[in-house]
């Protein structure tokens, strides 16, 4: 199909394309003279059915949970809801998890969002930039000065984020693939996940909720001393640094008010 030059505007042609209860914006043509209703609609479907399908590839565990009837149901509602905002369709569904939430069909399954919240992060995680981990020297020499670590900044992996929920996410996605049964997870059990790219994949790491509140402070620019100690009881500082040097999550160290 042709736009004529006095026809729509981009805005008009998005508009019709996400509203099926609108015609094809005006001054559209067919090269042969077919009716570009038919064409149009064609036009209108593929795009709905593709992005549809990207959040299928993108949220893989949540259409399990709920099955491919509904979850295409939900794709289809957001689609329309939500066109996309940029060329690249792993960009697409970042808003998704907290429409979720909104969803009134799926009100009974309140842990449905903060599981799409995690697979989003895992994409997320996939396609962060890359960052170098400190070297096990360089790591060596900060730990070796144990009166400076209270003034420490920590930047963290591109790739890291923390979900702290009140909801078995990481039970949840752990059955899904392969580890652990489904039908053991309480989903009402509350689950916090470290998700970061290692290697060629994004990790999904199981936290308690004091290490997620640390790592969420470390995100923010918080000092090491600070980060840790406002975290509540049973908190284990040496493991979760341990488990970040692990997975060579922390790319570089300073001492506070000292230019990065």
């Amino acid at each position: 199909m042709k736009a004529q030059p006095a026809g729509a505007t981009q805005s008009d042609f998005a508009a019709a394309l996400f509203d099926p209860t609108l015609p094809p914006p005006p001054g559209l043509r067919a090269h042969n003279g077919s009716d570009v209703r038919v064409r149009f609609n064609v036009h209108r479907n593929n795009v709905h059915v593709t992005l549809a399908a990207a959040l299928a590839d993108t949220f893989p565990v949540l259409r399990a949970l709920v099955g491919a009837e509904f979850f295409g149901a939900m794709a289809r509602a957001y689609v329309s809801a939500h066109p996309p905002r940029s060329p690249v369709l792993t960009h697409y569904g970042e808003g998704f998890a907290d429409w979720v939430a909104t969803f009134r069909p799926a009100a009974s399954l309140p842990y449905l969002a903060d599981t799409a919240r995690l697979e989003r992060a895992r994409v997320r995680a996939f396609h962060a930039a890359d960052a170098d981990a400190l070297s096990a020297a360089d790591l060596a020499r900060h730990l070796a000065a144990p009166q400076r670590l209270p003034q420490a900044l920590l930047q963290l992996h591109p790739s890291l984020s923390v979900i702290d929920s009140r909801w078995a996410i990481v039970s949840l996605w752990a059955a899904h693939q392969g580890h652990g049964a489904l039908a053991e997870v309480d989903p009402a059990r509350a689950e916090a996940a470290l998700v970061l790219r290692v290697d060629d994949d994004a990790a999904v790491l199981g936290i308690d909720a004091q290490a997620a509140g640390f790592y969420h402070r470390l995100q923010q620019g918080q000092p090491l001393g600070w980060a840790a100690a406002v975290a509540t009881g049973g908190f284990d500082l040496a493991a979760s640094l341990a488990l970040l040097i692990r997975h060579g999550a922390i790319c570089a160290w300073h001492d506070y008010g000292e230019n990065p």
